[in-house]
């Protein structure tokens, strides 16, 4: 069977809002899913992921893509080995907390406190899209943030500073595309670096900030396209749209 189909997995807030540009960048033939994440209700790490691995289609081949706090949750999913799963594309990820030491303790002290302030342009900018995307982007991302509770917020943050999985990402058994961002203020190289370190795959370096199949949707989607005709044995198709669809687990 004919690989087509990408299972989406967001970052920090669970939806599919801030995936739109980069699946709408796929070629034709890819079909796109995003599971969301619950708003409201809070789930660590590996409930979360259980339960997302529960609302997998399991009849047809799919490639798993995950960008940022997505990253350990597909990780965990493919560790799972569920039927039909061909490879994972981690993009601007990490198998463990990116802060380390005082930083790290800072962070989960803040976290509480930061959830309930709406984040500034100039902060998303700097550390999330960089300075070349157009002020919609910056809205937009602060706008999907918002959308989930504080608690929950507060809660996925911590569970990000504290996350280890390269136990589950050793025993992984697709292959894997690393996506990193060559501009990336938040998740420095030494991450993708140790999670190839604990589980080989191919590096694709882009120029880009953190999110970055928001600020280079186009080329993020031909890095996953080109990496799913290699998986399936086809040649790339040029041109057209991807379907797209959404699912709530819960």
């Amino acid at each position: 069977m004919s690989m087509k189909k990408l299972v989406l997995l967001p970052g920090m807030d669970g939806s599919v809002e801030l995936l739109r540009g980069f699946a709408a960048a796929l070629p034709e033939g890819l079909t796109a899913e995003t599971l969301w994440y619950p708003a409201e209700r809070w789930m660590d790490y590996r409930d979360l992921a259980g339960t997302l691995r529960g609302a997998l289609t399991v009849d047809e081949p799919f490639v798993l893509v995950a960008e940022s706090f997505g990253v350990p949750l597909a990780i965990l999913i493919a560790a799972l080995n569920p039927p039909n799963l061909k490879g994972m594309v981690l993009c601007a990820g990490f198998a463990t907390s990116a802060l380390r030491g005082w930083r790290r303790e800072l962070a989960w002290e803040l976290a509480p406190l930061l959830s309930h302030v709406t984040m500034p342009g100039f902060v998303v900018r700097r550390w999330m899209v960089g300075d070349e995307v157009p002020e919609a982007m910056v809205e937009s991302v602060s706008g999907a943030v918002s959308w989930v509770t504080p608690r929950v917020l507060s809660r996925r943050v911590r569970e990000v500073l504290h996350v280890d999985v390269r136990g589950e990402l050793a025993q992984v058994k697709v292959p894997i595309l690393y996506v990193q961002p060559r501009m990336d203020r938040l998740v420095n190289s030494a991450c993708a670096a140790e999670m190839v370190t604990a589980k080989a795959g191919r590096v694709v370096a882009i120029d880009g900030p953190h999110l970055l199949m928001q600020a280079k949707p186009v080329l993020c989607a031909k890095a996953v396209a080109e990496f799913v005709a290699e998986l399936d044995g086809e040649k790339e198709t040029d041109g057209g749209r991807a379907q797209v669809s959404t699912r709530n687990a819960y």
